[in-house]
């Protein structure tokens, strides 16, 4: 998948550390009689291409060209490369790393995959610039442009990827081809309003489910409105079956603190924040509303009987935490089923929380935050009853969309979490130990307002850019 591709630097191949098939240096004849590879190590193969060999040459081997540094024009040379490496160009030699079936297949797979058009190019191989971070290094592949606001992100089972424009629209990319999916609902575009996040069912390959969080315009006054959140399914570009499963309350004027990521956990429980849309001084701090919240309902918007203000007198039944002032991101931790959220403060009083049942999380009563014009709203930071964020952040960083790491393809970031920064124009590391923080690193510096970040089917990392819009891939080099 690529359009648009954005230029970040030829580089040689002496500085990759693995390298694994371009830098082995051998030509790849296109040939009619190369061996096949069994059906049973097809995947095996693939599998290890994609996590050694994708960040230098394409996730498709769309980055092969002929070239001085490819020699050699059957499998034999081919293993050899592989096996034993070419220490002249930088190669590494991968004989502890595979056995033998696995070189050999490596070899077939590469040597066949490549087209005979790719081969007569005859250009040298041009690769992005390699990133180094703490404990991870990787190549930055730009997968979409041609973008305004790309706030949500979702990918099909075909690999085919959904995309939510805050303007209201919403794109199927496949391919390398933009294509708008028709039947959205009425949607309020308005200041940090739009289409927001997306969300397939846990168990889509079945009941074709897709959730869509949305600002919507009230039926009474069309200037006022409020989230919700709609299922529906798709027929080949379009809408079809469309169910509203969430309306929140009480709709407003003002275009600001819609929230709203959406996420599944482990239970099949559905989670999604919605902000204080602007009336800090009631919203957050009473369960009668659903603004300033936390969410927590059943796939097709019941309510679970376990949450925590089921039974409370005039509260809304859907609320699992209170006390927020505009959560823009919420991820659920791979192995724990951790609920995390991130939202906005003022100026100053960005928050990281670990949501938990029926707790106060202190908006506006306690914030590391001001006004944005200086002055105080407040002149506590701590009070008994309200919960202390994991990390905040001041100044404010401006934090929108994150996700856990929950891919093998990047080791030194295994279960961390990735958060964008709108303001700083940056992705944050956090690197945790049960709730504690042991690790923050800032990557991407400059690369744009970092509006989602998303864990793709195949296990790599997508980021999205806004004002102008851009989807980028971060394949690693292990």
């Amino acid at each position: 998948m690529k359009t648009g591709k954005k230029s970040y630097g030829t580089i040689t191949i002496a500085v990759l550390s693995l390298a694994l098939i371009a830098g082995t240096a051998f030509i790849m004849s296109p040939c009619n009689d190369l061996p096949t590879i069994p059906d049973t190590r097809q995947s095996n193969v693939r599998d290890n291409y994609l996590n050694y060999c994708a960040g230098c040459h394409g996730e498709n081997l769309e980055k092969f060209n002929k070239s001085e540094w490819m020699y050699g024009d059957n499998d034999d040379a081919a293993f050899k490369s592989i096996k034993y490496g070419r220490e002249d160009i930088g190669m590494p030699a991968f004989e502890l790393t595979f056995t033998d079936e696995q070189i050999r297949d490596m070899a077939t797979y590469t040597r066949t995959a490549v087209s005979k058009d790719q081969l007569k190019q005859g250009a040298a191989i041009t690769l992005e610039k390699v990133v180094k971070s703490k404990k991870q290094n990787f190549v930055i592949d730009t997968v979409v442009t041609g973008l305004k606001v790309p706030w949500g992100m979702e990918f099909l089972p075909n690999g085919d990827m959904l995309i939510a424009e805050r303007e209201g629209i919403l794109y199927r990319f496949s391919k390398g081809k933009l294509t708008e999916i028709k039947g959205l609902p009425d949607i309020m575009a308005k200041g940090q309003g739009g289409l927001l996040d997306l969300r397939l069912h846990p168990d889509y390959g079945e009941n074709g489910w897709l959730y869509f969080s949305f600002s919507q315009p009230s039926e009474s006054n069309p200037r006022e409105g409020c989230t919700a959140i709609m299922r529906a399914r798709l027929s080949d570009n379009s809408l079809v079956d469309k169910e509203m499963i969430f309306d929140g309350v009480p709709d407003s004027n003002r275009g600001h603190h819609w929230g709203c990521k959406l996420q599944f956990d482990k239970q099949g429980y559905l989670w999604f924040g919605i902000g204080d849309r602007g009336n800090r001084d009631v919203n957050p701090q009473t369960v009668k509303n659903d603004c300033g919240k936390i969410h927590r309902i059943h796939d097709n918007g019941s309510i679970p009987e376990d949450n925590p203000f089921v039974n409370t007198r005039g509260a809304k039944p859907s609320i699992y935490s209170y006390g927020h002032r505009n959560p823009q991101g919420t991820t659920m931790h791979p192995e724990t089923g951790e609920i995390w959220e991130s939202e906005h403060g003022p100026k100053g009083g960005d928050e990281l929380n670990l949501i938990e049942a029926g707790k106060n999380y202190g908006w506006p009563v306690i914030s590391y935050g001001i006004n944005y014009n200086g002055t105080k709203f407040t002149d506590i930071t701590e009070k008994e009853g309200m919960e202390q964020p994991v990390i905040q952040w001041t100044p404010s960083i401006a934090p929108c969309g994150m996700t856990f790491v929950d891919s093998d393809r990047y080791p030194g970031w295994k279960n961390n979490i990735l958060i964008g920064s709108l303001r700083f124009k940056y992705l944050e590391r956090v690197e945790l130990d049960g709730r504690k923080v042991t690790d923050q690193e800032k990557l991407l510096e400059g690369i744009g307002r970092v509006r989602n970040v998303e864990m793709g089917p195949e296990g790599f990392i997508y980021v999205a850019m806004e004002q102008p819009g851009f989807i980028v891939k971060l394949l690693p080099l292990n």
